[in-house]
């Protein structure tokens, strides 16, 4: 039995999200029920992250889940939720919350049709896909689209997970996953290349050399940042 309020949760999805998503909800009390993983490495990390959970298909997820986490890439998930619900395999009453940034909750309309309950969660950092993205979470905003009946529901996962909630609208979706795409893919481009500069010069373990680099000029822009936004409102 569980107590009031826990779920059982099914993950979709066994990349750098969904495994630890999923154990942030364990952490809070829900119960998880199986995730969804198909190549060795994506095995490999749900035993890694979620020891113990039993690894099934996606409909056996879907069918046995209260709370259905998919947590795929962009370009997958339409597909995937519109292909499970001409299946006939989504469950009425069942909450149905996906990862994607980039999406807010009209993705999921093959599956409310069926009677699910949308959310939409897209905590802001950069997945690791290990433990330390656990601490990561309760520095992290995670951005809630959900209707307005079920807000409320999305906000209180967020917590959950070990973030703040962050209300997004659904037209909104699409320039939140820009903004934060535009801060990761830039720095990302730019670590391999100094990493590889730094190898060719014969350096060992750059990531060590860059990595205070990195994270002090990461502070030094955030705080130019802020200062440049009061300025503009006028502070």
């Amino acid at each position: 039995m569980r107590p009031a309020g826990r779920l059982g949760v099914g993950v979709v999805g066994a990349g750098r999200v969904g495994p630890v998503l999923g154990a942030a909800l364990a952490g809070a009390g829900h119960a998880l029920i199986g995730i969804a993983a198909v190549s060795q490495q994506s095995r490999d990390r749900a035993d890694a992250m979620l020891p113990g959970v039993p690894v099934l298909t996606v409909p056996e997820v879907v069918e046995r889940s209260e709370l259905v986490l998919l947590a795929v890439p962009d370009d997958e998930l339409p597909g995937l939720v519109d292909g499970l619900a001409e299946a006939g395999v989504w469950v009425g009453g069942q909450l149905v919350v996906h990862t994607s940034p980039r999406y807010g909750t009209d993705v999921l309309l093959p599956a409310v049709r069926r009677g699910a309950i949308p959310v939409a969660l897209a905590p802001a950092m950069a997945f690791t896909g290990t433990s330390v993205d656990l601490a990561r979470l309760r520095e992290a905003r995670c951005a809630v689209t959900a209707p307005a009946p079920v807000l409320p529901i999305g906000q209180a996962l967020a917590v959950e997970m070990g973030c703040e909630p962050v209300v997004v609208a659904e037209e909104d979706r699409a320039a939140w996953a820009t903004a934060l795409d535009e801060a990761v893919r830039p720095l990302e481009q730019a670590l391999r290349a100094a990493s590889a500069a730094l190898a060719r010069l014969g350096i060992d373990e750059p990531d060590a050399v860059l990595g205070p680099v990195a994270r002090s000029a990461l502070e030094r822009a955030l705080l130019s940042a802020r200062r440049a936004g009061r300025e503009d409102d006028g502070a």
